[in-house]
């Protein structure tokens, strides 16, 4: 089997991995400044999707930019969340090098689209793909690529503990060799139940007080988590941004949720925000929760919130996810202040951050290698993928990490 990353190897972003030059699995992108794409548009006869995040999906309607047209094969709520994606980055960049692809693309997404559920074999380029549930994002996958001599692993985004939207992996398919994402290789997360506690009680701390809280998270998977534990607390909150549009997307989609009830008690919980008539100015001034895109604070309604509640040190921010370097979020938390709309904006408001992580973090990682010791590891997806390739190697497994480009035959 033939194997070359075009983007995500030693990186976070951009994934995509050209398997025996027919087969494409994932072809994200990455939101930096400016933005980046896998480093080479291929035409494949075939594209495999694990699932529906940016740095996962956001490129592929740019497979379809020229004459050729090769199926996406991906789960329902993985096709779902990429059509929302796209759709959303041509209405903020369309026409602009921010936006690889035009409106006919998105179409013809539509067109190529081939849906499957969790272990159903299917073929795709002359191969036989099985996807396993990941336990990341509703939809996420395992991808398992057999070319009839090779058993190709691709493991995705995953997590091995359960979340309150999805539970945690337990799929440890057969496979000759893995490529595993590292995003977490140095960290140990929190106990899940410990986080919400303190989430929840700090949050309830500021309302209490007569503060504002706003919770940046993101669209897909964060805002539906943060609100089941808003209403396992009973937390009053309202939910603006994509995050509104993608719950009510996952309600269609209630196998691929762990508990659709919740999820349904939830929605029935918070109070969604429509943005018409100065909807937002008045939600700040009711000492209120609010779960509002975008999580890194680089976008979406997060920029009318922010400026309202920022001068007063009673009002809190509770970052829930992970911060990327040059983000406006991650700027507020190592300086005081963020570049919101243009303008560098210093925050008097309480500023926490909490790790709601869907990512494996070192234990969960290890924990899930220890079934593939015996098989060459690749790994992929992270800031120090050569040194978790090093750690892995000092405890017995035939680990390496992968340069962009750098052709590799198992």
């Amino acid at each position: 089997m033939k194997l070359r990353f075009l983007g995500g190897a030693r990186e976070v972003g951009r994934s995509a991995l050209l398997v025996n030059d027919s087969l494409l699995v994932d072809f994200g992108s990455l939101a930096s400044n400016p933005p980046q794409f896998p480093v080479e548009t291929p035409d494949p006869d075939a594209v495999v999707v694990s699932h529906g995040h940016l740095d996962h999906v956001g490129a592929v309607p740019a497979l379809l930019s020229g004459t050729s047209r090769p199926p996406i094969h991906w789960t329902p709520p993985t096709r779902e969340l990429a059509l929302t994606l796209a759709r959303d980055t041509l209405k903020l960049h369309g026409g602009t090098l921010q936006c690889p692809f035009t409106e006919n693309d998105v179409r013809r997404v539509t067109e190529t689209s081939r849906t499957h559920g969790y272990r159903e074999p299917f073929e795709a380029a002359n191969h036989e793909v099985t996807f396993y549930d990941a336990g990341h994002i509703p939809g996420s996958a395992h991808v398992l690529v057999d070319d009839g001599d090779t058993r190709l692993l691709y493991t995705g985004d995953y997590h091995t503990d359960d979340q309150r939207l999805v539970s945690g992996t337990t799929a440890r398919p057969e496979a000759d060799v893995v490529v595993c994402e590292s995003t977490y290789s140095d960290v140990d997360h929190e106990d899940r139940g410990d986080v919400e506690e303190r989430f929840a009680r700090s949050v309830e701390t500021t309302l209490w007080e007569g503060g504002t809280v706003v919770i940046p998270a993101f669209a897909i998977g964060r805002t539906q988590e943060m609100m089941l534990v808003c209403e396992e607390y009973d937390i009053p909150c309202y939910v603006d941004g994509m995050g509104a549009q993608v719950t009510e997307m996952l309600r269609r989609h209630p196998e691929y949720v762990r508990d659709a009830d919740a999820l349904r008690r939830a929605k029935s919980h918070a109070r969604f925000v429509t943005g018409r008539d100065g909807q937002r100015k008045r939600i700040t001034d009711q000492k209120a929760a609010i779960i509002t895109t975008s999580g890194m604070l680089s976008g979406g309604p997060a920029m009318t919130y922010i400026p309202e509640i920022r001068s007063n040190p009673v009002n809190k921010i509770t970052l829930t996810g992970y911060q990327v370097e040059g983000t406006p979020g991650r700027d507020l938390l190592e300086t005081g202040s963020a570049e919101i709309d243009g303008r560098v904006m210093p925050v008097s408001a309480q500023v926490e951050q909490y790790d709601f992580s869907a990512h494996a973090d070192r234990g969960g990682l290890v924990d899930f290698l220890d079934a593939y010791r015996d098989v060459p590891v690749l790994v992929n997806h992270g800031d120090r993928c050569g040194r978790f390739a090093e750690e892995l190697r000092a405890d017995g497994f035939n680990a390496s990490a992968p340069s962009i480009g750098e052709p590799i035959e198992r």
